[in-house]
């Protein structure tokens, strides 16, 4: 879905993003790069308001209230022009964000990435990688701290990919986004820290935890990973189940797939709510989100769980539906409380897992999808690189 990044045209929103400039006025103008194809998915999620819990069945409640009663629907974009719409909650701050606000001439977001580059800061840094770090860095919480007064809820910032497999790595970078946030008063809790899930980027998840740093693990494509994710106190876990979907439909040979094949279910579908049984009947802190939902079908077979990042179709069609007695799909809670204390678990799954268990218990899929991304995002990452280092320094510094 190819999406552009505009001025949010509601009233709220506009007047929040008037604060934005008068906050962070700036006295020079430049161009920062041409305009990028950009295709948005999951990473760049802005989030909704969970309704209230009401009767289904009135007349006056439509699909998207029935189920947002039960999950809180994510909507899969960051197009300004659907704020309206789908009005956000949260929202996250990637690679791909800086890429697109870099490519338009109009943003609310562009004088934030401009301020970074003017960093007075980093441009004294002599180094060129300790410089392009900076201005990485400014660049995530300037934007991350913008979106923080358009939106109520948390901030999701992406930690660099290419640190995948470096825990002190990880934990020096969060420090030092976290160091930014608190220098533009974002408070810790309206934040989130996005990290691969690998087992170094687990173990970083557990040590930030420990300090009362909220993670976000993402790139879950196993049981094993979730567990450990849950064992390692992340506050968020994300799945991606249409990839695993794509990949059971294209590849063999990988036995947790194949077993809930066996069993008649999406394999998507069984991790998410696998993970959420073991979340909920062992008492595990972390909230659970599921992610490349593709259909109606998908989100009604997760209702319950904590999250959903839904394409906008799926949402729109829902929001202009009314949820009836007889509506085709019914509307009913398929995770909960009561069906993970149901669910059972191997001894082997119940072990307390360590670098050595996980590398063993991820099967080709994981493996596959997990490099995927971890290769996805890093080129996302080493673009905005070269295109700061292309741009810097603008022209009245």
């Amino acid at each position: 879905m190819s999406i552009t990044l505009r001025t949010p045209p509601s009233t709220a929103l506009s007047s929040a993003a008037s604060s934005i400039h008068r906050t962070r006025s700036t006295t020079f103008s430049f161009s920062l790069c041409s305009p990028p194809t950009l295709r948005f998915n999951s990473h760049s999620s802005l989030s909704l308001t969970r309704a209230s819990a009401s009767s289904i069945t009135t007349a006056s409640t439509t699909g998207l209230d029935a189920v947002s009663s039960f999950s809180e629907i994510v909507p899969d974009t960051v197009v300004f022009d659907d704020f309206e719409k789908f009005p956000p909650t949260a929202a996250t701050v990637s690679s791909s964000l800086l890429l697109g606000i870099c490519g338009l001439p109009d943003t609310i977001f562009r004088n934030a990435v401009e301020m970074a580059l003017a960093d007075s800061e980093c441009y004294g840094l002599e180094n060129p990688n300790a410089r392009l770090s900076c201005f990485d860095n400014k660049a995530f919480a300037n934007v991350g701290s913008d979106m923080a007064k358009l939106v109520p809820g948390r901030v999701s910032t992406e930690v660099d990919a290419r640190f995948a497999y470096d825990t002190p790595a990880i934990i020096r970078k969060v420090h030092d986004l976290l160091k930014l946030y608190n220098d533009s008063n974002v408070p810790p809790k309206r934040l989130l820290f996005k990290i691969p899930s690998t087992w170094q980027g687990i173990e970083a998840a557990r040590l930030l935890e420990s300090e009362g740093i909220q993670t976000h693990l993402t790139f879950v494509y196993s049981f094993a990973q979730a567990a450990a994710a849950a064992q390692a106190g992340a506050s968020v876990i994300q799945i991606f189940v249409g990839r695993i979907r794509d990949w059971a439909r294209n590849h063999s040979g990988d036995t947790e797939i194949e077993s809930a094949q066996l069993r008649g279910e999406d394999p998507g579908l069984a991790l998410v709510t696998k993970a959420y049984n073991y979340i909920h009947k062992y008492g595990h802190k972390s909230k659970l989100m599921a992610a490349a939902v593709r259909n109606k079908q998908d989100l009604f077979s997760l209702l319950g769980v904590d999250y959903i990042i839904a394409p906008l179709k799926v949402l729109q069609s829902l929001k202009e539906s009314i949820a009836s007695p007889d509506e085709k799909y019914s509307f009913v809670r398929r995770l909960s409380a009561q069906s993970a204390a149901k669910y059972t678990f191997s001894d082997e799954e119940l072990v307390k897992w360590d670098e050595d268990s996980l590398t063993k218990a991820m099967g080709p899929a994981a493996v596959q999808l997990l490099a995927a991304g971890l290769d996805g995002h890093a080129d996302q990452a080493k673009r905005v690189e070269e295109l700061f280092e292309k741009i810097w320094p603008p022209p009245n510094v």
